[in-house]
């Protein structure tokens, strides 16, 4: 059976809440499970993790988990009741100040300088504001541009206005820690604007007693402008094109993409493309054929996996948006010659993991290996070897679960949990144990092996062979 290469990322929510939907889902192909810390109470949190953590793979292990963190969203905050605003109207943004004419938001942001013309976008841009008076840092005076009924609970953007907010709120800190005590396998952060954001997490998930990875969502201009250094710091990134496609023109949203996706791969970290993946299976069950082609793109882009959202948490069909997601993995990888299209990447200025990790992709390419085995203790290997998107197969063979599961959400690579090994002279036997087991190849069959020694130590590839398996 060939392997899909690109991974799907599910969000869990009231739609697919059961164990036989979520089961159906592992079972169709999703490698990882979001929970959207945005919603919900505590309990209804925890039991999204115990959902997931009921279910298991074909390998008898467990999928794995993306905590998304609700981070600094702006959200119409304390509105009794429908406010509907016509067009002209001029109304009051505000955090402190209540009444007529005015639409609260969230407490404890600070609006700092305001541009010309700036706007105020509410509910995904439906509503549009022009700021006409900066009052005060927590108060600005607005005319309506683009009318409509303003609802609580509805996020407020704020492209032109510069924001003072915490990377972390009040409520991120409770969602990390039962987050993190619940099994999380990647921690997601919003509105990243900085990469100093991946100090503070960091700070964090290490008082907890954790080292679980952190993930930048990009979906602020600030994050578009730091978008080098955020990747450096972060350990993945994800285009969040929703709350993007309201900061930045639309048609900006594809360009930004494309860069993301190339900038992240050249470091070797992996990339989600998320938002509006198959919107229109939200309420039929079929999609659209732009939403197809817009996968297709990402996959021939070489995103490592597409991360649906509403479509699996709240649509009337998770199952058949997996399906689809699915087949148009399967139809676009078809189509691409991993063979002629593998690019020796950055050559220059390797270091000695780099530089063996992309001498075990040209071995593979040159014998025409199927196979690419690397021995992984904190999954470093096979994210090198991943980001030179090699033709053959990739199996990250490490003894931690965590590991494992965290290497899941990366492109091309199947990870299998082997048992604990202490010398480099066990590596073959490990290897040819897990191949025979899996029935991957035939005797006599070559395959390729990389790894670090002294065995253990996390960043020391510097170990490359070449094996019959027999």
């Amino acid at each position: 059976m060939e392997i899909s290469r690109t991974k799907i990322i599910a969000t869990v929510g009231p739609s697919c809440s059961t164990l036989e939907i979520v089961q159906s889902l592992v079972d169709q192909g999703v490698n990882c499970f979001r929970v959207n810390l945005s919603h919900g109470t505590a309990e209804d949190k925890q039991s999204y993790f115990d959902l997931i953590k009921s279910t298991r793979l074909p390998s008898g292990s467990r999928p794995a988990i993306l905590a998304d963190l609700a981070g600094p969203k702006i959200r119409v905050s304390g509105l009794e009741s429908d406010y509907e605003l016509n067009e002209g109207d001029i109304v009051t943004i505000s955090n402190e100040k209540m009444g007529k004419n005015v639409i609260p938001v969230s407490k404890g942001v600070k609006f700092q300088k305001v541009d010309e013309g700036a706007q105020i976008l509410i509910n995904d841009g439906r509503i549009a504001l022009e700021v006409v008076k900066h009052v005060s840092n927590s108060t600005l005076e607005c005319q309506t541009i683009v009318a409509g009924a303003v609802e609580n609970r509805k996020g407020v953007n704020f492209p032109g206005v510069a924001l003072d907010v915490p990377s972390l709120t009040e409520q991120d800190e409770q969602d990390l820690e039962l987050a993190l005590k619940n099994g999380a396998d990647w921690i997601a952060l919003s509105f990243v604007r900085s990469p100093h954001d991946y100090d503070l997490v960091r700070s964090r998930v290490r008082d907890l007693g954790f080292a679980v990875p952190i993930m930048a969502k990009i979906e602020k201009w600030d994050a578009v402008q730091n978008l080098d250094g955020i990747i450096d710091a972060f350990d993945a990134v994800m285009v969040a094109r929703g709350d993007l496609g309201v900061e930045l023109p639309l048609e900006r949203v594809p360009l930004i993409q494309k860069e993301v996706i190339d900038k992240a791969t050249q470091a070797g970290k992996p990339v989600i493309i998320a938002t509006q993946i198959l919107d229109s299976m939200t309420d039929r069950p079929i999609p659209t054929r732009a939403e197809v082609s817009d996968i297709a793109n990402a996959i021939l882009d070489g995103a490592d996996a597409l991360m649906v959202t509403g479509e699996t948490a709240m649509g009337k069909f998770p199952e058949k948006v997996v399906q689809v997601l699915t087949r148009v993995i399967e139809e676009t990888e078809a189509a691409i010659n991993y063979q002629d299209s593998y690019i020796a990447r950055g050559k220059k200025h390797l270091n000695t993991a780099q530089a063996i990790s992309h001498a075990a992709c040209s071995v593979a390419y040159d014998q025409d290996i199927k196979i690419l085995i690397t021995m992984t203790h904190s999954g470093s290997t096979a994210r090198m070897v991943s980001r030179y998107r090699p033709a053959s197969r990739i199996i990250a063979m490490t003894p931690i679960e965590e590991i494992s599961r965290q290497l899941s959400i990366v492109w091309g690579i199947t990870s299998i949990v082997i048992k604990e090994y202490n010398s480099s002279s066990e590596i073959q036997d490990v290897a040819n144990a897990v191949l025979s087991r899996e029935e991957i190849l035939k005797e006599g069959e070559k395959y390729v092996i990389t790894g670090g020694v002294p065995v253990g130590v996390p960043g020391t590839t510097n170990y490359l062979s070449v094996f019959k398996f027999a």
